[in-house]
């Protein structure tokens, strides 16, 4: 942190905004004080599954670097009391049929969209972005409410398979709950990353013991509230709160299946504890994402794309584009509309439509930005707008920021900043592109521009993500929640969204039964001749192709 955001954090009077740095957007009028009052708190909070005197966690409003909210922390014996009232509850639910389970899911789209404004304000005071990137979480968990509500029965259904012997042996695919789901959610999202991903499982008849970031357990909080109003059991959806190195380990100990999204680091962590019990997991995590710009892309809707692929919630957003690869024949073209764009951008934290940025999460957060800049910036990259803090608009609040002249041997280079810096690097040949694109250990989200969809999608086809989105940034694939969204490489592992998305949190089960004879010698056959007429039928369903 630079001592003038850390002058501005310890006085409580921002510095002076620079001349030439990003305007700032008009004020909403209304604070975080008002927007979460303590009685809101009090209130989430007592959701929490926290006995005895539990201690309590204050955490801090990024727009404002203000207390927010004092939160109960669980211990290890609170997590497993939270899966023994989880398990308690799950058999009911699962015996439900699953159009019932699925119209829980149909009346909470409907309150979320008609309650938008609360959760908008929970999400702004606890992560410091913008309204409308906050808008961008009401929507994702809205469609995905919709889809499982609508699509879950068709999932889930029982789906009649070949039998050994036809019409002798009748066999069904059934799809059961794994029971007792342990998720453990980010900061960055979360509302989309909380209850986003729960929505499928709660679909498909398990519980839930969460653990989200305590940072921004509030967003969770609320939208079990709003679960429950919409008829989810309570005891289905158990909340705990910890440091993740303390807490995180006893859910993974608990849980009958593992959804994780976070760091690669920890990722591996939780893939291994979960492996250790032979429980499965499903992880996403980080991401050093590509934007290609070929040769014949609409270069101002390019522009105007990069600017929502790069900064979208002050590029804390594990889908956010940091990397930029543009043709050399229209790179200077191209920069000076997206550097033009970007320095038009206003910063701010009202709690209102307005602001085209917000700020970062934590110090943490800003230190890493400012380390990436500063660093690269030394060994000789360029800043084409941007970096700096703005500590006169809030203690975490970073300028938009694009650097040219990056080298492998700088961290911003490889490492994932998570932060609103993207590089430029430019490329003559396609291969060239796709290569460059590629050579990262991540696979997570891609995007790809060009007035040509078919070579787009030529392209994307070579491309080593889990989604690629051609002429859009990443809320397209994203927001396609029928296909399934997730990472290859460093970036995880399974998928969320589509029918992956919700089968992750079952176990297929085969049903199968015989009539009119074993599969074995019978009806007076010994076992040469058994085996002789199971030949000729082998032989015989090859020749009908059969499957």
């Amino acid at each position: 942190m630079s001592d003038l955001t850390a002058d501005a954090v310890a006085t409580g009077h921002p510095g002076t905004a620079p001349a030439d740095g990003n305007p700032a957007a008009p004020g909403g009028g209304r604070t975080v004080a008002t927007a979460v009052p303590r009685s809101l708190v009090e209130r989430l909070a007592a959701g929490v599954t926290a006995t005895g005197e539990p201690s309590v966690v204050e955490t801090v409003a990024p727009l404002t670097g203000e207390r927010l909210a004092g939160l109960p922390l669980s211990t290890p014996a609170d997590v497993e009391v939270a899966f023994q009232l989880a398990r308690r509850a799950q058999p009911a639910w699962a015996a439900l049929p699953v159009r019932r389970r699925a119209a829980v899911l149909l009346r909470f789209h409907d309150l979320l969209l008609k309650r938008q404004d609360e959760v908008l304000d929970l999400v702004q005071a606890e992560t410091g972005k913008a309204r409308l990137h906050a808008f961008e979480e009401v929507l994702a968990v809205a469609m995905a409410a919709r889809h499982y509500g609508r699509a879950a029965q068709g999932y889930l259904k029982d789906r009649r398979r070949g039998g050994a012997l036809p019409v002798l042996t009748h066999t069904v695919e059934a799809r059961r709950p794994k029971g007792v789901i342990g998720h453990i959610s980010p900061w960055n999202y979360p509302l989309e990353l909380c209850v986003g991903d729960l929505l499928p499982a709660f679909a498909a008849g398990n519980a839930v013991v969460n653990k989200p970031d305590t940072q921004t357990a509030l967003t969770g909080l609320w939208a079990r509230e709003l679960l429950i109003e919409a008829g989810l059991p309570a005891d289905l959806w158990q909340v705990v709160l910890g440091d993740g190195p303390v807490i995180g380990p006893a859910v993974v100990e608990h849980a009958d299946y593992v959804s994780f999204t976070g760091s690669t680091r920890t990722g591996r962590e939780v893939a291994q504890r979960a492996a250790a019990r032979l429980v499965g997991a499903s992880l996403e995590l980080g991401g050093k994402n590509a934007m290609l710009v070929l040769s014949d892309a609409d270069l101002e809707a390019a522009a105007a794309g990069a600017v929502r692929a790069c900064f979208s919630s002050a590029g804390q957003l594990c889908i956010s584009i940091e990397r930029l690869l543009v043709h050399r024949s229209v790179a200077d073209r191209f920069l000076e509309l997206f550097v033009a764009r970007t320095k038009a951008l206003r910063l701010g934290g009202g709690l209102a439509y307005g602001a085209d940025m917000g700020s970062l999460v934590s110090s943490r957060q800003l230190d890493t930005t400012t380390r990436h800049v500063d660093e690269a910036v030394k060994a000789g990259a360029t800043v084409l707008t941007g970096g700096r803090a703005r500590p006169d608009l809030g203690p975490y609040f970073y300028e938009p920021t694009v650097l040219d002249g990056v080298t492998p041997e700088m961290a911003v280079c490889g490492e994932e900043t998570f932060g609103p810096v993207v590089a430029v690097y430019r490329f003559d040949t396609e291969e060239e592109a796709v290569a460059a694109a590629n050579s990262t250990p991540y696979g997570l989200n891609s995007s790809v521009w060009t007035r040509d969809l078919r070579r787009g999608r030529a392209v994307a086809a070579r491309l080593r993500t889990g989604t690629v989105n051609v002429n859009e940034a990443y809320a397209a694939a994203y927001g396609s929640v029928a296909a399934p969204m997730g990472g290859m490489g460093d970036s995880g592992l399974g998928r969320r969204h589509g029918a992956d998305g919700i089968l992750r949190f079952t176990e297929a089960q085969t049903v199968s039964t015989q009539r009119v004879m074993p599969i074995a010698p019978s009806f007076g056959l010994d076992d040469r001749q058994f085996a002789a007429v199971m030949t000729g039928g082998l032989r015989a369903l090859k020749a009908l192709r059969f499957k």
